[in-house]
């Protein structure tokens, strides 16, 4: 299938997993509508799609991690036994018929050797370097991951070169603010060269009102950013929100270790003898 700004249209069958090709590292995004109806895994430009009831045609969205180009598709699912073809999704070129009893077969405008132009363009987009960002590398990572919690996908500014960190952190986090009633659980990291920026869930759990000052903050740092300047008071909406920590190294390495209680004395319970 041709990418020409149209969406795709992509019918399955339920219990069968179908394969989209889009040689792209995408994110996926698509409505509440789906949860518990398709499974979705993405992974080295495939997108793997298996619905597991019937629904109509519905809209997803997949956004290269590159230049933020959003790729729309529409699928739906039936009930049917009819094996469904892998779909390949290209960019430039034309694309050839495929029959039911092929795979699905893509051709650009081919050279010699047999490879495509869309091939070609995309080994050429591997071999191009990476651009030079003149904004600081913590800057960067605290503003992705302040979109990627509270702003819509589409409009995520992508940024080469980050990833996600698998997170080996303590929940919660009480060494982060000794000095207040404040609880800190992880939520999510990502890490870009030799930084990561850690994004807590931090609450207050007093019934005053509570001033974030990243100097009270326990650990080693090179940011600290909130999302909001203070919390309100426990019980409140205005109770709870995001600190995104930024850390030279290991995530688990920038955080104080947990406090270590004593074993509680186990009672010995010892019968009297009567003679």
């Amino acid at each position: 299938m041709k990418w020409e700004r149209i969406p795709l249209q992509i019918p399955l069958n339920v219990g069968q997993e179908r394969i989209v090709f889009v040689d792209k590292n995408v994110r996926v995004g698509f409505p509440p509508s789906l949860s518990g109806k398709l499974r979705i895994q993405s992974s080295g430009g495939s997108v793997y799609l298996s619905a597991s009831e019937p629904f109509p045609s519905t809209r997803l969205q997949l956004q290269d991690v590159e230049n933020g180009e959003a790729i729309l598709l529409d699928i739906s699912a039936v009930e049917g036994k009819s094996v469904r073809e892998p779909v390949q999704v290209v960019y430039t070129g034309e694309v050839s018929s495929v029959s039911t009893n092929d795979n699905a077969k893509v051709s650009g405008s081919s050279n010699k050797a047999g490879h495509s132009s869309s091939s070609r363009e995309s080994a050429d987009k591997a071999e191009r370097p990476s651009p030079v960002s003149s904004v600081p590398v913590p800057v960067l990572l605290t503003r992705y991951a302040a979109q990627s919690l509270y702003a819509p996908l589409r409009t995520v500014e992508p940024v080469p070169g980050i990833g996600a960190v698998s997170l080996k952190l303590p929940s919660p986090i009480t060494t982060l603010f000794p000095s207040e009633p404040i609880v800190a659980v992880p939520l999510a990291g990502w890490r870009l060269n030799n930084f990561s920026v850690i994004a807590l869930q931090i609450r207050n759990t007093s019934s005053g009102k509570v001033i974030l000052d990243p100097r009270r903050l326990q650990g080693k740092f090179v940011s600290a950013t909130f999302q909001h300047r203070w919390l309100g008071n426990a019980g409140t909406p205005e109770d709870t929100t995001v600190a995104y920590l930024v850390i030279d190294g290991q995530p688990e390495s920038a955080f104080l270790p947990e406090p270590v209680l004593p074993a509680k004395p186990v009672k010995s319970t010892s019968r009297g003898v009567t003679k």
